[in-house]
Formats: structure tokens, C-alpha cells, sequence
């Protein structure tokens, strides 16, 4: 071999070990760096690849020190135990999320009381009303969620379907659970009410084999960063504040299917339905705007990453034909002040089933008109609707972004088929008996008996009456609704 070709082959040689060198440093860096301020990511795949190619890295650059003398084997046997250590958890705790790192298990309680208020059980004989269950166990998301439950077992609205009895969730259904990720901390769905919901789903008592996903239009815009929502929020409403929609949906996912779809990244493309031949991830937009109140109704269509086809209006479709009863809708709204609507709850929360965008910003200003009872009653009716009102919003006009230091804790979970019941109940004995108890002004800005037009009692009355045209018992009448509470701190 030649002098040139020898310093060709040392160049190469060089050019590899130094290539390698930096794909592994850059490896372990991109690990910790991303890693760092959220654990929870050690369990996302690029970091499992990461990991891999950190481990081979420091393999090869510190085996040789197990040759050198004593202090070299004793740092080669020293860095082999940390890499084994971090390896394990990694590959071992597939949820890998902070709080189990920490030892805080999700929906425990950390002690904080809720603000005093007072809720009372309702009952009403004689009269047709809605129900709302109402449990209040402060933080403690999973045992507030369970009690719920076993409130409507005890009153005979079953949460489990059971050998074809009527119930909400049955073993093979597609279960969409909307949260709302346009805004992060307080201003989203509670992550540790999402992961009790989905824990009491898999547990189904004849065996969960259906799917799950945890889903939200933000529109694309606007939100905790200006560019929409986010289902991976690095501030989230939880005991452990890092704990995002991904990581609860990764927590399940390696027993059950369960998984995640931001609507933002598909709220741009109108579609056509999968009957009509359009097997794309869209939109579906209405021709025309309801002649009552004005809103172009749309909703989402999508196929999961377990290739299931879901029609947010049709249902899962098998390739032939929709099955609507198959699907099913859990609405997961926080409750909290809103500058113009008032109140943001169960009603206001199908704001993050619509293209905004699509229908050129007609879906937000139809709010006031009652458009969200429009589009309730043309797509689909929630099968439940879980007001989380763990923490809330309560001063008047200024939500819906909510930060930490914003919110107070009121530490109730309430539920219900009928979403405007819901929404004027927590409204008058959650939202307006706190901001009373602060001392806000404007508080008649929430209150679900106000007539003033664009008032949130107004919009919410406006969207009882299209639900009614529906066929659906829904009522906003306080009097009227039947209230079955219990409370963890008596």
C-alpha cells in the first residue's frame, strides 16, 4: 500500500472513531437534555434510541480503563452500574413518569384541603330532572373518579355496560375522551383526572378490549403559545405538573390501546367522509351555517395509530358500513371563568370538536347564539360529561388561560348526562360561591339565570333550546336539577 493510500485509510479511520465519538456524546446530551426537565420522555422511542446508542458510547470509551490499573477499574465499574441503573428504569417503567420516579403515585393526595364550600345532596321527587354526581376528594383525582361511579351505580346509571346491559362504556367500544389542551398549568384538563377516567375504563369487570383516545382541537392558533393546543404540555394541571395527556395515554399503552390525536394537525384539511371513498384524516365541514343559530357545524375524522377509522358524527367504520353505537364520548372540561362567555364548561368545551378555521372563525362567535347546542345535536351528544372542578377559575373575565397562581382548589369531580345542567350547576355552586367568597367583582357574568344577550345565562339557554329541538332532556334550571354529592372532607 501506497503513502497515500495509508494516510487515506488512517483519515477514514480517524474520521470514523470521531464520528462515532460525536454520535454517541451527542447521543447521551440529547438524552439528558430532553429527558431532564420531563422524565416522563425517557420512555418515547427517539430516547430509547438514544439510550441505546449512549450506552455503546460509553461502553467503548471507558472499557479500556478497566485495563489501566485499580482507579481505572474502579471508574469503569462505577459508570457501568450508573449506565445499568438509568437502563433499567428506562426499559423497565415504560409510563416513566415523574411521579413515580419521585414515589408520588397519580391522583394521590398531597394533603391541601379545598376552599370551604358549601354543596349540598338535591333530591327532587316527582320531577323529571337531570342528575349531576358531584365528589369532592380534593386532589385525589382517582378516588374522586371512583366515588363518582359508585354514585351512579347506587342511583342506576351504570358506568359499565355488562353483557349487553344498558351502561355507558362496554368492553369493545372506541372511547374518545376530550380534554382541553389549547391552554397548559391550570387552563387544561386535569392529566390526573384523564388517567383515572382511562384506569376505571381498562377495568372494565368483563375485560376491556376496545380503545381509547385522549383527543382536542386547539385550533392551531391562539393558546398557551399562540400556535394552539398541545396534548405534551411541559406545565400541566396535575399533582406533578410534568404529567401530560402523552404520558398518561403512554402509561396504558403497553397493556391497553390507548392513545393520543391533536385535531390541530388535521384542522386545516376539509375532507370527505370515508363512505363517500376519502380515506384521509380531516375534517368534515357542513355546506351550509344552521339557520337558528348560525354555525357551520364540522367535526373531526381520523384513523387512530391502531388503524381504527372513527367518524366524530358517524362512527367507527369497518370499511362497509358506520357503527355509531361502538363509539362513544366522554367530555372532560375544566371549569373556569371565561372574559367572554362568562363560563367555560361541558357546553362551551365542543369548541375543541370544530374547525374554527375551516368555517373562517364562524364556530367561536356562534358560541353566543347557542351554536355549541347546534353542534351537539348535528354531531354527537357526549355520553358523559365529567366536570373537573378540581382547580378552578374562578374571577370573572379572566379565563380561560389559567396559571398556577390563578387557580383555587375547589376539589370537586362532577358528572352527568346532561351538559348544560352541569354547566349551570357548577357555575352557580362551584364558580359564583368562590368568587364571592374572594370578593371578585362582575360575578353576575357567570350566572346561569341571566337574560342579558351575550351573558353566559343567556348563550347556555340559547343552547338548552337547540339541544331540546334534539329530543335530548337537558334543562339549565337550578331548581331542577337533582344533585347526588358526597364529600370526602366532612
Amino acid at each position: 500500500m501506497n503513502e497515500k493510500s495509508l494516510k487515506l485509510a488512517e483519515f477514514g479511520w480517524w474520521n470514523s472513531r470521531l464520528g462515532w465519538f460525536l454520535i454517541g456524546f451527542a447521543s447521551l446530551l440529547w438524552f439528558f437534555v430532553r429527558s431532564g426537565p420531563k422524565p416522563s420522555r425517557a420512555a418515547y422511542p427517539c430516547q430509547r434510541m438514544a439510550s441505546a446508542n449512549a450506552v455503546l458510547w460509553l461502553s467503548s470509551v471507558f472499557v479500556p480503563l478497566a485495563g489501566v490499573n485499580r482507579a481505572g477499574r474502579r471508574f469503569f465499574w462505577l459508570i457501568c452500574v450508573l449506565v445499568g441503573v438509568g437502563f433499567f428504569i428506562v426499559s423497565e417503567n415504560p409510563r416513566g413518569s415523574l411521579f413515580e420516579l419521585n414515589g408520588v403515585e397519580a391522583g394521590a393526595s398531597v394533603g391541601e384541603t379545598p376552599l370551604p364550600l358549601v354543596v349540598r345532596t338535591r333530591e327532587r321527587d316527582g320531577l323529571r330532572s337531570s342528575t349531576v354526581y358531584a365528589s369532592r376528594s380534593g386532589t385525589d383525582a382517582e378516588k374522586g373518579f371512583s366515588r363518582l361511579i359508585e354514585l351512579m351505580e347506587r342511583d342506576g346509571e351504570s358506568f359499565y355496560s355488562r353483557h349487553g346491559a344498558p351502561g355507558i362504556v362496554a368492553v369493545n367500544d372506541v372511547i374518545i375522551i376530550k380534554v382541553n389542551s389549547q391552554w397548559d398549568s391550570r387552563g387544561g384538563t386535569n392529566s390526573d383526572l384523564v388517567a383515572a377516567i382511562v384506569k376505571s375504563i381498562v377495568a372494565h369487570p368483563d375485560g376491556f378490549g376496545g380503545e381509547i383516545v385522549i383527543a382536542d382541537n386547539g385550533q392551531a392558533q391562539f393558546g398557551s403559545r399562540g400556535k394552539g393546543g398541545s396534548l405534551d404540555w411541559e406545565k400541566n394541571n396535575a399533582i406533578n405538573r410534568s404529567q401530560s395527556y402523552v404520558d398518561v395515554a403512554r402509561g396504558f399503552s403497553a397493556r391497553h390501546r390507548v392513545s393520543t390525536y391533536l385535531w390541530d394537525e388535521i384542522t386545516l384539511r376539509r375532507v370527505e367522509e370515508y363512505a363517500e371513498g376519502d380515506d384521509r384524516d380531516g375534517y368534515i365541514v357542513a355546506d351550509m351555517p344552521s339557520k337558528r343559530t348560525g354555525i357551520i357545524v364540522s367535526y373531526p375524522k381520523f384513523r387512530t395509530v391502531y388503524g381504527t377509522k372513527v367518524s366524530f358524527a358517524r362512527g367507527i367504520w369497518d370499511g362497509r358500513v358506520y357503527d355509531s353505537n361502538r363509539l362513544k364520548i366522554i367530555n372532560v372540561p375544566v371549569l373556569k371563568s371565561h372574559f367572554i362567555y362568562g363560563t367555560t364548561g361541558a357546553v362551551k368545551h365542543y369548541m375543541g370538536v370544530v374547525s374554527n378555521r375551516l368555517t373562517k372563525h364562524n364556530a367561536h362567535r356562534k358560541v353566543g347564539t347557542g351554536g355549541m347546542g347546534t353542534q351537539m345535536a348535528q354531531t354527537r351528544m357526549p355520553d358523559l360529561n365529567v366536570l373537573d372542578a378540581i382547580w378552578v377559575n374562578a374571577k370573572p373575565k379572566n379565563g380561560p388561560s389559567t396559571s398556577y397562581e390563578d387557580a383555587d382548589l375547589a376539589g370537586i369531580i362532577a358528572a352527568g348526562r346532561d351538559p348544560v345542567a352541569l354547566d349551570a350547576w357548577g357555575t352557580r355552586e362551584i364558580l359564583m360561591q368562590l368568587a364571592e367568597q374572594r370578593g371578585y367583582g362582575g360575578v353576575e357574568s357567570m350566572d346561569p339565570s341571566s337574560k342579558a344577550r351575550g351573558s353566559f345565562g343567556h348563550w347556555l339557554s340559547l343552547s338548552m333550546d337547540e339541544l331540546r329541538r334534539a329530543g335530548f332532556n337537558v334543562t339549565n334550571d337550578i331548581d331542577e336539577i337533582r344533585v347526588l354529592f358526597e364529600d370526602s372532607f366532612r
